[in-house]
């Protein structure tokens, strides 16, 4: 079931919302070659805890893996998808780092994910990266009343498409609210016009995951961390939106 959250409610998602923000405007001021992945996540869980917040990714077991999430951030470098296990991984210059924040405050959960790009990257990179932000900006201006779910997935495609890159299909958007993960599912694929109207109060998880390469992607023997089939670059970023009567609501930026 699909659930509208009320005012109250939207206004505690805020406060958990601009935690995930302030948490991510850290990262990008610490995240310089040399600093490794581990000292990235015990960085950003003290912010979360001073913050009265609790991650949300920690100690979470997800459907595809019966390992806890032992880590507060999930940091997925190049090749890397999503869920990538902060460790002793020094960031390197040229490398491109996503970001993923996800917390809970007063019975709420805010979820954002931001790609950077540390010193001068790649040519594909570069593309990449501005592809995959820019999908999710357009997705973000079909947040409206009325419109309809699929037409979020569809403009990420077409915008993938327009740059010759490929959509992640295994893993999708999401609805958050009291759960980290609720109906509906947002995939980063598909035809317009289809699926539940969006309606005021619902808060969605948009999440675009765009590959250089091909669309498949395997989990590794951490159990967590997904790459691209072909080893090719992969780029993420991710707003928690609200649908309000004025438009959407982007609750997860400053």
């Amino acid at each position: 079931m699909i659930i509208c959250k009320s005012a109250s409610e939207i206004e505690i998602m805020r406060e958990a919302g601009q935690i995930v923000a302030n948490v991510l405007l850290k990262i990008e001021k610490i995240l310089e070659p040399g600093i490794t992945t581990i000292e990235m996540d015990r960085i950003a869980e003290k912010d979360i805890r001073a913050y009265g917040a609790i991650p949300a990714f920690k100690g979470y077991s997800g459907r595809l893996s019966s390992k806890s999430y032992p880590a507060s951030l999930c940091i997925s470098i190049n090749e890397e998808v999503v869920h990538g296990i902060p460790g002793k991984r020094k960031v390197k210059r040229g490398d491109l780092v996503s970001v993923d924040v996800g917390v809970k405050k007063n019975g709420f959960f805010g979820d954002g994910a931001r790609s950077y790009k540390v010193g001068q990257v790649s040519s594909t990179a570069n593309r990449l990266w501005k592809a995959t932000k820019e999908a999710l900006d357009m997705a973000i201006d079909r947040c409206k009343m009325g419109d309809r779910l699929t037409n979020i997935s569809n403009c990420i495609e077409t915008r993938a498409d327009r740059d010759g890159f490929s959509v992640v299909k295994d893993f999708v958007g999401h609805g958050i609210g009291r759960k980290l993960h609720e109906d509906p599912q947002i995939l980063n694929y598909g035809l317009p016009g289809q699926g539940p109207a969006l309606k005021r109060g619902m808060a969605l998880a948009i999440e675009p995951m765009l590959n250089e390469g091909g669309s498949d992607v395997v989990i590794l023997d951490d159990m967590w961390t997904v790459v691209t089939a072909d080893r090719l670059l992969a780029c993420h970023f991710e707003d928690t939106v609200v649908i309000t009567p004025d438009g959407p609501e982007v609750l997860t930026r400053i």
